[in-house]
């Protein structure tokens, strides 16, 4: 059996609900098909959004929404996506699928989108092939309210009143597809450019991501936090707010990475030995953060994660389709159990991608839409937003096939609401395994509990034709004790247990 120790009185810190969010891009069928149909489309659509996309992420309280990528952001010109729509410019995607893209859905429609979800917007800007005049005006198109050309465009455009815009990327992957930069070459710049990211209200700060490493590039992290942080008495002299971090997880690496649903055990566990490795990057990047930021203000930004696979057989291989099984609920649920563990340093989190991309909540096929494993593991996690991470630790031990690739078999967080509940997450690994685990709560004892599993065969998923063979169920297998709880996890399991 193994222990799960909790201390609802020792809080750690909070979970910002952006651990949580989301990633948009301009690739395959995200955005077109996926999210925005157009105002004339048969599929029901409020103002050009499908109406069930847009209910099924609402329902899992979506706190951010990151636009317009990725890759695609450093060559994207925002003004080609402004005003009427039958005059906007085309182009061709050369990033993802070399498909036209009619920049039908631009700066009007993303913040529609955030409109309709409720969620914080996370702009994305071009510093690798964009201009710092490009990049000002944005922002003051986006967010003055005063008279000045941009804001005038915005009013002629049919927005009178300037949108809230949380966040702003001063670029995205500067090390690769955003200018293959040095790390202080791009630090210069970022400096440069995030000067004209102005806070046209004092009190609506825009909070300046800066363009971090990519996987385990630790010269980058310290490079870039080198230079940025030259010459500055006050160490952030309001000029960064946070620093991203890009992790996938392939499972046979870069050049082959695996199929989404056709793969072994040894895959099982390589994938998710993997997906651990977030645990350890988030420890180095943040040991050096904390040379500069020992107080840690500045918040580690892991806006790119999630699994990247094969895409799906017969399918554009630049659209990066791929299919969601117990597998990427594993995954997700370790992820997001690791988030929470270092929330103290991890302030958002943006998976990669929302709809039909990579490790994706909803896959669509015309009017149809499922939700994915991946979906139902968010849904069972959302009660730890803006929540109380408290002192917990679980008995685990190391499992895998081949030595290279073990993982915990269970991982674990828990987080107190502002009504003193407790919610727990735990996951179990092991492909052929149950565990026993007792849960030992000090300073209270239990009144209620109610639980929620997602779990099955490691390949099962939802299809078009069986949408509900992976969903959220009710986990009975759970018992009041003297000193806290008692259950036992099966195995390809997530479970979220609500404790008052």
């Amino acid at each position: 059996m193994a222990k799960l120790v909790i201390n609802p009185e020792k809080k750690r810190s909070k979970i910002h609900k952006e651990i949580y969010g989301h990633f948009s891009e301009h690739l395959g069928r995200c955005i077109y098909e996926g999210i925005y149909v157009g105002e004339n489309s048969p599929i029901p659509n409020k103002n050009g959004m499908r109406v069930d996309v847009v209910e099924a992420l609402k329902k899992i309280k979506v706190p951010v929404l990151r636009w317009p990528g990725g890759c695609f952001a450093d060559e994207y010109h925002w003004m080609d996506g402004v005003g009427p729509k039958e005059t906007r410019k085309k182009m061709i995607n050369t990033h993802w699928g070399g498909v036209v893209e009619d920049n039908s859905f631009g700066t009007h429609e993303y913040f529609e989108l955030c409109e309709q979800l409720g969620c914080e917007a996370y702009v994305n800007g071009n510093l690798g092939s964009g201009t710092v005049r490009e990049m000002s005006e944005w922002v003051e198109y986006m967010t003055f309210e005063g008279i000045s050309p941009m804001a005038d465009l915005r009013r002629k455009n049919g927005r009178e009143k300037p949108w809230k815009v949380k966040y702003f990327g001063v670029g995205n992957e500067n090390w690769g597809c955003g200018g293959n930069m040095n790390p202080d070459y791009y630090a210069n710049e970022y400096r440069r450019y995030q000067t004209y990211v102005r806070d046209y209200k004092k009190d609506q700060h825009i909070n300046k991501i800066c363009c971090g490493p990519n996987v385990d590039d630790y010269e980058w992290t310290s490079e870039v936090l080198k230079t940025c942080f030259h010459h500055c008495e006050d160490k952030f002299h309001g000029f960064m707010d946070g620093l991203s971090l890009h992790y996938y997880v392939f499972p046979e690496g870069w050049d082959i990475k695996g199929s989404a649903t056709d793969f072994d055990d040894k895959v099982w566990y390589k994938t998710l030995s993997k997906a651990y490795f977030m645990d350890e990057l988030i420890r180095n990047h943040g040991a050096i953060m904390d040379q500069y930021d020992p107080d840690k203000k500045l918040g580690m930004i892991v806006d790119e994660w999630g699994t990247w696979y094969t895409v799906e057989p017969g399918t554009n291989e630049g659209f990066l389709y791929q299919q969601n099984t117990i597998r990427d609920a594993l995954v997700a649920g370790m992820t997001l159990n690791i988030f929470n563990k270092h929330s103290d340093r991890v302030k958002m989190a943006n998976l990669a991608q929302m709809v039909n991309v990579l490790q994706s909540v909803i896959l669509t096929d015309g009017a149809d839409m499922i939700l994915t494993p991946t979906y139902h593991v968010f849904d069972m996690y959302k009660d730890h937003q803006d929540a109380m991470l408290v002192e917990s630790s679980i008995e685990s031990e190391y499992i895998g096939l081949e030595q290279e690739y073990q993982v915990p078999d269970l991982t674990e967080s828990v987080s107190v609401s502002e009504d003193g509940t407790l919610h727990i997450t735990v996951t179990n690994a092991s492909l052929d395994r149950a565990i026993p685990v007792e849960a030992v709560i000090s300073g209270r004892s239990v009144s209620e509990v109610c639980a929620e599993i997602v779990s099955g065969e490691m390949h099962q998923m939802n299809t078009f034709e069986n949408p509900d063979n992976v969903q959220v169920r009710t986990f009975a297998d759970v018992q009041i004790t003297e000193s806290g709880l008692s259950f036992t996890i099966p195995s390809c399991a997530v479970v979220h247990l609500t404790v008052r």
